[in-house]
């Protein structure tokens, strides 16, 4: 019977990870290789090897009601779109008000996870960790939950851009970027336009002397701030919108998306419209900054001729000083054995994005390794993981379940991925239509929560409240028809 369980990082997966197990009366212990939680979240001025890494402006891309914890929202004075310091803030928030620190061993790394000989009988996994001070210890865990992330290893491929060898400024990943410092009138090359690549270009162009955007298929560009000036995914991410995509064919699901986001602005006239089919990208301030000229929108890089870079339509930009690129991460777990992981082509194969289905018995977890437009996900993760009830499956399931495209191998249909967790641990709502916050899989079944319905009929009120810094008139009617 599973009863001890190691977590590998306490950042936001690490740390609700160790409350479901809790939960589940199980006895958990964490290991985070910093001094602090936060994981992805917690800012550092220098960018550490084998660690996750954000710059000093970056603000989330999910509203706060989206994103909080399903039985712990989010201040009601907190503004929609946090910056990093109060994500972390919320974060620590959460570990004191359930008492997760005290499971928690700081500065403690994992260094290998393998089987013990007896694995077959017992199912249990051996760890080696290392302190701050290089000290090994062995321990022996009834299971193993790796909430290590996505966002620690660099893509940075430099063989598919000939000439860089040769290149006479500086370059380097999104992942070392903390901020546009070192960016005054120089001459700036972003390779990639996804949402890191769009915000370090909008931010340099505030102060270098041209910023260009290298893109090989393009993007669409979706804004955060949507109808009535309210956020996007409170006005979009509801059951009503995930009845239409039920019933509508997925073209026409792309016609409504990509008239709506061209009416915005023309993707074609922006130099913007991508090759694939609607998967937008989310920066408010990247169409203007192409107007006003300040960025400029190229295709992909050709070679790299000294200072100059050449593109593949034969255009050429002299005297670039610096090219960053934003090409995403590979995704991978060096502590673990190589045959434990089964690969589909370019993702790693995990049944329900959870378990790898290698393995004799189901001992072993991943939990936050996705992308969803909704960020409950990785809190029904480890709500999942902590059960631990999971009847091996074939590999070819794999192949059935929430596989992507190449441009985004961890992007799944949150609402049906949620749903289908939820049924499994028997908690998935029925009934609301709004926006599909986390608050409605704590209504009912295990791990319910008695604040969870007051939770969701107030979540309008916590986002109108960050707003409501000055009284006005107009304002306090709007309010009262919304709520109505």
């Amino acid at each position: 019977m599973v009863q001890r369980v190691a977590l590998i990082g306490a950042g936001p997966s690490g740390l609700t990870s160790v409350k479901a197990c809790l939960d589940e009366g199980l006895e958990p212990t964490c290991f985070e290789s910093s001094d602090d939680i936060g994981g992805l979240w917690k800012f550092r001025e220098v960018s550490e090897p084998n660690r996750a890494s954000i710059y000093r402006s970056l603000t989330i891309n999910i509203s706060k009601e989206m994103m909080c914890y399903s039985d712990f929202p989010i201040p009601a004075d907190y503004p929609n779109y946090m910056h990093h310091s109060k994500i972390q803030n919320y974060f620590r928030m959460y570990a004191e008000h359930f008492k997760l620190l005290q499971y928690v061993r700081f500065q403690t790394a994992v260094k290998h996870v393998r089987k013990r000989p007896d694995f077959t009988r017992s199912g249990q996994w051996e760890l080696v960790t290392e302190n701050k001070d290089g000290q090994e210890e062995r321990h022996v865990f009834d299971a193993v939950i790796c909430c290590s992330g996505h966002y620690t290893y660099p893509n940075l491929p430099l063989k598919d851009f000939p000439g860089i060898d040769t290149f006479e400024g500086k370059y380097f990943h999104s992942w070392d970027y903390k901020g546009h410092e070192n960016m005054y009138g120089k001459r700036v090359v972003v390779v990639g336009i996804g949402n890191s690549g769009g915000d370090i270009a909008v931010e340099s162009s505030r102060v270098a002397e041209q910023v260009y955007m290298s893109t090989r298929r393009g993007a669409w560009v979706m804004r955060q701030v949507s109808d009535n000036g309210l956020p996007l995914d409170m006005i979009y991410n509801t059951r009503f919108v995930h009845i239409l995509f039920q019933l509508l064919p997925m073209r026409v699901l792309n016609w409504i998306g990509e008239g709506k986001l061209n009416a915005m602005y023309d993707h074609t006239m922006y130099a913007l419209k991508p090759k694939h089919r609607y998967l937008p990208v989310i920066n408010d301030d990247l169409p203007l900054k192409i107007l006003s000229g300040s960025v400029i929108i190229k295709p992909n890089i050709k070679e790299i001729f000294g200072s100059n870079v050449i593109f593949t339509d034969g255009s050429v930009v002299e005297k670039v000083d610096v090219i960053v690129f934003a090409t995403g991460y590979n995704y991978d777990f060096p502590y673990l054995p190589k045959d434990v992981m089964y690969r589909t082509g370019h993702r790693v194969g995990l049944y329900k994005h959870v378990f790898p289905p290698t393995t004799e018995h189901p001992t072993l977890a991943v939990v936050g390794f996705i992308h969803s437009r909704g960020p409950s996900c990785p809190r029904l993760k480890c709500r999942r993981a902590g059960s631990l009830e999971f009847s091996k499956v074939d590999t070819k399931d794999i192949e059935k379940n929430f596989i992507v495209s190449k441009q985004s191998p961890l992007q799944v249909g949150f609402v049906c991925y949620m749903d289908d967790l939820a049924g499994e641990i028997g908690v998935r709502p029925k009934g609301p239509v709004g926006p599909v916050t986390a608050y409605q899989y704590r209504i009912m079944g295990p791990g319910r929560w008695d604040g969870a319905r007051r939770a969701i009929f107030t979540q309008f009120d916590r986002m109108y409240q960050a707003l409501k810094t000055r009284k006005v008139l107009y304002f306090i009617k709007h309010y009262k028809s919304q709520k109505l």
